[in-house]
């Protein structure tokens, strides 16, 4: 039975979910933020199996029913779902969801938004970019999720050095270790305060 005023949150996923994974590790042990469903686009991705030891309910989502979410908004409402978390989901909120859960809906991006942002900016992509431009620092952006990719208000920045010998991987490296000390707690403050 959850507690009375336990938080609900849906994490939105794609890819391996080492995010998603992290964040279900986190709230193993606090009552007050439980994370219930797993929102998966593809059928076979890693986070599926990932997550399974976390006892966490999974949907998964086509294009169509995405784009049209009003069967989705309903699941989410009936869960009593309080926040929906992107944690390397790749498709674009649709307007309706949005507008379901204002300031509701957050995103973890692996780099210092506004730069190396939008379309296609994503994983392994962005610290090409970012190497590429000699950039002196990184780091990451969680924000809020508004109609384009990666221009939602801030909510939180971390940074890191860029080392003058830094690699795509070392980079990673890095990014995934302020993602993992800092969005679930990020979350952790938004639900619980």
């Amino acid at each position: 039975m959850q507690h009375q005023s336990t938080k609900n949150i849906a994490i939105f996923a794609s890819g391996t979910g080492s995010n998603a994974v992290n964040i279900c590790r986190y709230f193993l042990n606090k009552p007050a933020v439980t994370v219930k469903i797993l929102v998966c686009n593809k059928p076979k991705a890693p986070v599926i199996e990932n997550i399974k030891p976390f006892d966490v309910n999974l949907l998964l989502i086509d294009q169509t029913d995405f784009k049209k979410p009003k069967k989705l908004i309903d699941y989410l409402q009936n869960q009593q779902i309080d926040l929906l978390v992107l944690a390397g989901f790749l498709w674009l909120i649709p307007k309706t969801l949005i507008e379901a859960y204002p300031n509701k809906i957050i995103n973890l991006h692996p780099a210092l938004l506004p730069k190396y942002g939008g379309k296609g900016m994503y994983g392994n992509t962005v610290h090409q970019t970012v190497l590429k431009n000699q950039e002196q620092e990184s780091g990451i952006t969680i924000h809020y999720v508004n109609e384009q990719y990666d221009e939602g208000a801030i909510i939180f920045q971390a940074k890191t050095l860029v080392d003058k010998n830094e690699t795509v991987d070392s980079l990673s490296q890095k990014i995934h270790q302020l993602e993992y000390e800092h969005f679930p707690k990020i979350i952790e403050e938004l639900l619980v305060g």
